[in-house]
This record gives structure tokens, sequence and C-alpha cells, in this order.
């Protein structure tokens, strides 16, 4: 197969470029490189069967010869990222996903959209289901992100439903481990890098408000089973296990045997008090489940984070 894969330079893009390059496929990167890093696909340097593009998506792109799927990831998804990006990050949920959408017609590929929880905004449901509406404040500055992600699932069923373009759409779920920039603000790598050097973690608000994290093997998996399946509406595809920051932050420390103290901060406008899917749906229509523990997988992140500062 040949696989377009918008942000392959990022954190989750260059995992399924990983995937995809074993599996035998080709591979085509489009990524400008604002927040991926081209380090992160440099072990596949030489290797005919990858292709990169340093070109931002909301550039129109006409791929040459057949295309077989159209991974859409391009997008900043951390939040310094995306408020350092604000207006980058609404056009490229908007005219990069118009783009991607025309190519994956045009060629008649599949068009699978890399959705986030954020949808879901402050949930006032709990766990969050597909069909719930979510609860974002729309004026809020994380919005940039949440209206866009929102905005990127309209216009890919509308797509579906007018032009019948064959889509996918996957919600994930917080997901951490290898590649994940130290300072990118996501509170996995903020607590390893910072408990690696005993400085104190910052916890936003009282630390009690919940994460589920999901492994980014789990993650790799659950893509990968949605980009195959015949369905066109969202799946939540993330780890239901459900922690506090402050749980996170304590198996942190113990797992970097660290002195690192707590350092408590304001809660961010909007910040989401509660966060868990429901995955029925991928249970259902995957068979899929995630299998690494969250121990396990800091556990093989820190290693990870130590082999960098080394």
């Amino acid at each position: 197969m040949r696989i377009v894969i918008t942000g392959g330079a990022g954190f989750i893009g260059s995992h399924l470029v990983d995937y995809y390059l074993k599996a035998g496929n080709q591979v085509v990167v489009i990524d400008n490189l604002i927040t991926g890093k081209e380090e992160n696909i440099a072990p596949h340097n030489g290797n005919k069967k990858l292709e990169l593009i340093k070109q931002d998506v909301c550039v129109t792109h006409d791929i040459l010869d057949d295309v077989d799927f159209v991974l859409h990831f391009a997008c900043p998804a951390s939040p310094f990222d995306y408020l350092k990006y604000p207006i980058e990050t609404l056009r490229v949920m908007s005219v990069g996903t118009y783009n991607m959408l025309e190519l994956a017609t045009k060629k008649g590929a599949k068009f699978f959209l890399a959705s986030t929880s954020e949808v879901y905004g402050d949930p006032e449901t709990h766990p969050q289901k597909e069909e719930y509406f979510g609860n974002v404040n729309v004026v809020s500055p994380r919005a940039v992100y949440d209206e866009g992600k929102r905005f990127a699932e309209t216009l890919t069923l509308t797509y579906h439903r007018k032009l019948h373009t064959k889509i996918g759409i996957g919600r994930i779920f917080n997901t951490y481990g290898a590649r994940m920039h130290a300072g990118d603000g996501r509170v996995v790598p903020t607590f390893i890098s910072e408990a690696l050097k005993n400085n104190p973690l910052p916890i936003f608000g009282d630390g009690k408000q919940t994460r589920s994290f999901c492994y980014i093997s789990d993650m790799v998996n659950a893509i990968t089973k949605a980009v195959e399946v015949d369905y066109p509406h969202p799946i939540n595809l993330g780890n239901p296990a459900e922690y506090t920051v402050l749980e996170l932050a304590d198996m942190v420390k113990r797992l970097c045997s660290s002195a690192s103290e707590y350092r408590f901060y304001p809660l961010p406008d909007s910040d989401p008090k509660k966060r868990r899917p429901d995955i029925s749906k991928a249970k259902q229509l995957l068979g899929w489940e995630p299998l690494i523990s969250l121990e396990h997988g800091l556990e093989k992140t820190i290693e990870w984070f130590r082999g960098q500062n080394g």
C-alpha cells in the first residue's frame, strides 16, 4: 500500500511511519516541522519506500501515483505548542483537513482523521462516550485546538455524506512514550524530565483532576486497526484506566528514584477536571483494548528519556 501521513515527523505520526514501513508499505510524510522533528524518522533515511515532503498541509498537494490511505495527524498537539501557534492550529484543522480530504477523494483513498478527547471539553458525563456532544468553552485560549478538531470532524463527515469519501475518525486520548518533547507542556514528559533532574514537579490546581494514559504501542495498534475498519463515525482510542495527576506524579517520582517536590499553580482556563474514555466501540469494532499498564509504560518512557539525557 501507499500511505500518506501528515505530521509524520511528530510523536504519534513517526511511530505510525515505523509501523507501516516495517509492514513493507510505501509511506509519504508531509510535515512542515514546526513541532515535528526530522530526527524522529531519521532511522529510515535511505529507505526508498519513504518520501518526506517538507511542506505545510495548508498548501495544495498533488501527490503523484496512487494513494491507498491518507492519515491526517498534522497539528500541534500539546498545550504549549497550540497556544504558541494558535492560528496555525486552526488553519491546519480547517484548510489542511480540506486539502487532505480533497486528495483522498481524488485518489479514491480512505481518509483517517486524528481527532482528540479534547472535543469533549470539560465533560459533564463520565466516562466519555462517542455520543456525548461535549462541553467546550469556545472563547477560551485552548479552544483553538478543541474547536479546530471539532470542525475537522464535521468537515470529514460532510465529505463522506456528500462525496462518499471513505473516512475514519479516531478520538485519541492522552498518549505517551518515546519521542515526546520534554518541554511541550504535556504532563508525562514534563514530570519525567523534571523528576530525572530532581526539579520540582508542576501541579496545576489541586492535582485531583484525572487523566487516562495510553502507551504509544497500544495507540499505534488501535489506530492501525481503526484505519482498516469500515466505520465512518468517531471511535474513542485510549486507556480507560483513570489516575489523578497526583497519582501520576507519585508514580513518576518513585520510578525515577527522584527527590522532586511538588509546586502548585492555578488551574488553566477550561482545563478538564475528568477524562476517561468509554472504549466499548473500540472493543466491539476493532477487537482492541490496551495491554500496557501505566507503570510498565512509564518505565519504558523513563528509560528512553534517560537515554536522551545520557
